[in-house]
């Protein structure tokens, strides 16, 4: 927010040394409200991207190959809420256009366009309905990890428009 602001000073900085000090080894980020490292990592990178950090910087680079490692067959992203407990589920999950749409916002602000971001498109559109919704039966929303989660009904739908919108803005 503070970078959408125009804002750059010390508050910024300690935001985003914040974030640097949370990335997991493996390249993600732990995702507080929404499911899991999915979430984590599509918003985090957004983020540093609009605080000025360099698009090639190596540890986004770790987040993006997190992002691509973790891509399924079908072109999208899931994470299964059981992640919270068993780390085995981490970045593992039946795909969803709410997570396909994080982990797309997350390329598109590195200014990927590469077949990895195609694939994740080409599964936002291939599983937009007639009306232009999405249907998403999975929780993607987290109130307590482990123990209470939400299904919010305009995840599926705002989160996907944004990640589409971006990719078309992308050169």
């Amino acid at each position: 927010m503070l970078a959408a602001l125009g804002t750059d000073g010390e508050a910024m900085t300690r935001g985003a040394e914040w974030l640097w000090r949370a990335q997991e080894v493996d390249g993600s980020w732990f995702g507080r409200w929404g499911a899991n490292h999915v979430y984590g990592t599509g918003h985090v990178v957004p983020a540093l991207v609009a605080a000025g950090v360099a698009t090639d910087d190596a540890r986004l680079g770790r987040a993006r190959a997190w992002l691509l490692a973790h891509q399924n067959d079908d072109g999208g992203w899931g994470e299964d809420l059981r992640s919270y407990r068993d780390p085995a589920w981490i970045g593992r999950g039946a795909s969803t256009a709410s997570q396909t749409a994080w982990a797309l916002l997350a390329l598109v602000a590195l200014g990927d366009r590469g077949a990895a971001a195609r694939r994740g498109v080409r599964f936002l559109v291939d599983t937009q309905r007639a009306d232009g919704t999405w249907d998403e039966p999975w929780y993607t929303g987290t109130g307590f990890p482990g123990d209470f989660y939400i299904n919010y009904h305009l995840y599926r739908q705002v989160f996907p428009l944004m990640a589409l919108g971006r990719f078309q803005e992308v050169p």
